[in-house]
């Protein structure tokens, strides 16, 4: 799924949202989770999962060309770690999405 199908699947969903509202919301959610997760924070999502940053200690590598060694610096990269519903729903196969929401 693209973030554009996400944005179609919510405005879909929701009647009462227009397609741009749709891709507002989409943006405005991806660009908070962006700016939290750089801040070094950590996002719980209950039954969804939670993303945290991890900390590659540097290291030495080779250069696949040459073969000489390259060192590698530290970096801190964002890790996704799915909740028990999520794995879950994606080991029997059978996808929520389709529900409607109370009305």
């Amino acid at each position: 799924m693209t973030r554009s199908d996400l944005v179609e699947a919510l405005a879909e969903r929701f009647g009462q949202l227009t397609h741009r509202d749709a891709e507002f919301a989409v943006k405005a959610l991806l660009e908070a989770m962006s700016d939290a997760l750089a801040r070094g924070h950590r996002i719980e999502l209950r039954g969804f999962g939670s993303f945290t940053i991890s900390h590659r200690p540097p290291r030495m590598g080779r250069n696949p060309r040459s073969g000489e060694q390259v060192a590698i610096p530290e970096k801190r990269v964002p890790h996704f770690k799915p909740g028990k519903a999520l794995r879950e729903e994606v080991d029997q196969g059978t996808p929520k999405l389709l529900e409607q929401p109370p009305s």
